[in-house]
């Protein structure tokens, strides 16, 4: 159990439907190599873009925080946001470590997202032993927080014995994965926010939302936002973006938690005959105007925050900038 004190979560002072349009739209920074994702980072705040988030992935992926790092030296404004940094890899203590680290270079302006990531991943590729994630996650939470918050920690659990303390803090936004609603649900008990990844937006609206909210309500706090990941296509080839999207989903119409999330959303055939539905109600696609009026009805219609990946169709470079040109001109 942890022995500190109730810590009171705290969101952004200004309630989410009072935000601007573009202060609730990110974009995941993707690029081949560290020097180009800087490059990249810089012209997406020269384009206006408020928020930027970057994946992990697998081993030989990127250290989105070390890059993270470098960025903030390089630019000035846009916020930072990891989707997200693999908690079994790395002990609670060095991720309280590494975020104070941002904190420091970037003051107010990081957001550090956690989860699980996936058995393939932590078993298949690191050789750990991927055992009850939520719990795990829960716990990794009740160590990061007071260290970072409150500057100490003593905790004794199920999967940490940890007593320290940190000459700084700074209260970090803390964010979780989420696919099941049992995730959500966890999100809105603990966490500042939780992220989503190929989620159907009805799924988000219909499921994921609700169980955010119930887990906030559980324990007597209010609604953590909830930042759905959307594929977008800057492309007005339907049949190239359904190529493209249904290449996109293959490997995740297969990976067990992926596919359980479709499932529990009414794509039960993932990888066969149910591709193409998903791979619609994935994807917004068409020019800079008809994203603009897509991302607009997605923030009304309930969703806290969107989570933008690039789906390439032709010309990779070009659609990114006029991604980029999109969301900073929302």
């Amino acid at each position: 159990m942890q022995h500190e004190e109730a810590i009171q979560l705290t969101y952004p002072a200004t309630p989410t439907s009072q935000r601007s349009l573009r202060d609730r739209v990110g974009v995941s920074l993707e690029v081949a190599n560290s020097v180009d994702a800087i490059s990249w980072a810089r012209e997406a705040e020269q384009a206006g873009v408020h928020q930027l988030w970057m994946t992990a992935g697998g081993v030989g992926g990127t250290d989105n925080l070390t890059l993270f790092a470098v960025i903030a030296t390089q630019t000035e404004r846009v916020r930072l946001g990891t989707a997200i940094v693999p908690t079994y890899p790395r002990h609670p203590v060095v991720m309280a470590q590494q975020t104070l680290v941002l904190h420091d270079i970037a003051p107010g302006r990081f957001r550090l997202g956690i989860g699980p990531s996936h058995r393939h991943i932590i078993e298949g590729m690191y050789g750990l032993s991927l055992t009850a994630p939520l719990a795990y996650l829960r716990e990794y939470l009740e160590i990061v927080r007071p260290l970072l918050w409150q500057g100490r920690v003593e905790h004794h659990g199920r999967f940490f014995n940890v007593v320290t303390s940190s000459p700084r803090k700074a209260e970090v936004p803390l964010f979780i994965s989420a696919l099941g609603p049992k995730a959500f649900h966890l999100g809105g008990e603990v966490s500042d926010g939780a992220i989503s990844w190929m989620c159907p937006i009805p799924y988000l609206l219909e499921r994921a939302l609700p169980e955010l909210q119930a887990g906030a309500k559980a324990s007597q706090r209010p609604a953590p936002p909830l930042v759905a990941h959307v594929l977008v296509a800057v492309s007005s080839d339907e049949t190239a973006v359904e190529a493209a999207a249904q290449q996109q989903i293959g490997f995740y119409s297969t990976a067990p938690f992926y596919a359980h999330m479709f499932a529990e959303a009414g794509f039960p055939d993932a990888a066969g005959k149910d591709r193409a539905a998903l791979a619609h109600s994935l994807v917004i696609s068409g020019d800079e105007a008809a994203i603009q009026a897509r991302i607009k009805d997605l923030l009304v219609s309930g969703l806290d925050e969107l989570l933008l990946q690039l789906l390439p169709v032709a010309d990779k470079a070009a659609e990114r900038r006029r991604l980029l040109q999109a969301v900073g001109t929302l």
